[in-house]
């Protein structure tokens, strides 16, 4: 497994991230616990969640199931760079200061929440999951500065910022002196280039990390050649309006066994090879998805490689923009 700096930070985090949002869902908690072990095994420190994780009705299972893992494996804490996200509705209440959205109020309650599930006294990478276009700075940065002066959390991330927010948050935080956002999740990969339109050079520039999501389309990029009814993979299909056995895929699949390599691997060694990528989050959901990850992390893709991709790539120009919304809720899952 490779290492890498987590944006301009100094914190050191595995080139593969570790995904749970299918832990206590798709995902039961006795296999959660294997993947997670394994995960260690591998190298794999860096592991995300998010406070509404798996889905409605059952957010916050996946919180708690690390929380026990941590609890029943002595030590394990110590060793991962946990990372999670605020923003989404956690309870089905009609309360206007819990919707989706940020303010210190509700920050103050869904923190402690989640730090009781993690059974953890810290966050290591807090990331607000959507942008809140009504906050104004001074809110933001006051309720997470003061969560970083406690020692509660160490560093702040953002999920699904457009480019000019991650801009007009860093110039805040530059003004106040504080760190700020130091990792941007986006989706990324393939089949959605979007984020290279603004989000990746605002984030180079700006020395934010960026760690995408969905790097295998959902599992189009696997190599699978059916999918199941009602999975990830078919609603990907649906709304990308391509299937596993198109003649794209095909072709990709066909670079793939030429190079010797899985198409795992490829894709996700793909996307590290964007320079403004740290690391990639990989939502495993069963142990057999780990088998290509180490893989993925040391691969190289040459300049040759890469150009092959963008040619195949090239008829199909990323999942369809919603016009009208605006970006990143255009493309972002």
């Amino acid at each position: 497994m490779r290492y890498t700096n987590l944006g301009k930070s100094n914190l050191k985090v595995s080139r593969i991230c570790l995904g749970t949002m299918h832990f206590g869902n798709r995902t039961k908690e006795n296999e959660a616990f294997e993947i997670m072990d394994r995960a260690l095994d591998m190298g794999i420190i860096f592991w995300d969640t998010a406070n509404v994780y798996p889905s409605s009705g059952m957010r916050g299972d996946t919180e708690a199931i690390i929380g026990r893992y941590f609890q029943s494996r002595k030590g394990t804490r110590q060793r991962v760079v946990l990372a999670t996200k605020v923003s989404g509705l956690m309870e089905d209440i009609d309360d206007p200061n819990f919707d989706r959205g940020i303010s210190a109020y509700k920050v103050r309650k869904h923190f402690n929440d989640s730090l009781e599930r993690l059974q953890t006294d810290h966050i290591d990478l807090y990331q607000v999951h959507h942008i809140d276009r009504s906050i104004t700075v001074e809110e933001y940065w006051g309720i997470f500065e003061r969560l970083v002066a406690d020692g509660k959390v160490l560093y702040m991330g953002s999920s699904n910022f457009p480019g000019w927010g991650l801009a007009k948050f860093q110039a805040a935080a530059q003004q106040r002196g504080f760190l700020g956002i130091i990792s941007e999740q986006t989706m990324y990969n393939l089949l959605c280039r979007w984020p290279e339109l603004e989000v990746l050079p605002a984030a180079l520039d700006l020395r934010v990390g960026v760690l995408p999501y969905m790097p295998l389309a959902g599992g189009i990029l696997t190599g699978k050649v059916k999918s199941e009814s009602g999975s990830r993979t078919e609603s990907v299909e649906n709304e990308y309006g391509i299937s596993v056995t198109s003649e794209l895929l095909n072709e990709y699949r066909t670079l793939c066994n030429e190079l010797g390599e899985s198409p795992v691997a490829v894709a996700l060694a793909w996307v590290l090879s964007n320079p403004a990528v740290c690391s990639s989050i990989v939502g495993v959901r069963t142990l057999s998805h780990m088998d290509d990850l180490e893989r993925a992390s040391e691969l190289i893709l040459d300049e040759e490689t890469l150009k092959q991709l963008d040619e195949i790539f090239d008829t199909n120009k990323g999942r369809p923009i919603r016009t009208s919304m605006p970006a990143p809720e255009a493309y972002a899952w």
